[in-house]
């Protein structure tokens, strides 16, 4: 069985930084390109950030490059998203992706596995 659990969400103030996690079971981490994505209620889940299976190539949102890092850990079975200068408007829950052809890794109906969430809250 697949599991995707997300981990190190929280509050934050504007202008900090903050880590989430994903530990990945039941699947080929290593074969699967990686992705987080976040969703604030009444709104679509939206794409952050992707990480290639070996983790040579990175994808961000406009929204967040230059601010977010993605990197992985294919011995860890682990992902990892680093959010530095958050703004108020980067609240959401933060979700983990995987999947496994990496030009479908930017949209939400393409994912073959999704984590249950972490909660981002960043105060103005």
């Amino acid at each position: 069985q697949v599991q995707l659990v997300e981990s190190g969400g929280g509050l934050v103030q504007a202008g900090g930084s903050l880590t989430v996690s994903c530990a990945a079971s039941g699947l080929p981490f290593s074969s699967y390109a990686m992705g987080w994505f976040r969703q604030i209620p009444g709104r679509e889940r939206e794409f952050v950030a992707a990480i290639s299976w070996s983790g040579g190539n990175t994808y961000y949102a406009d929204s967040v490059k230059g601010r977010f890092t993605i990197s992985r850990d294919n011995v860890k079975n682990t992902v990892y998203l680093q959010m530095n200068s958050l703004k108020p408007e980067d609240t959401a829950v933060y979700y983990c992706a995987a999947v496994r052809t990496l030009t479908l890794v930017f949209k939400a109906q393409s994912i073959n596995y999704w984590g249950k969430g972490t909660l981002v809250t960043v105060s103005s």
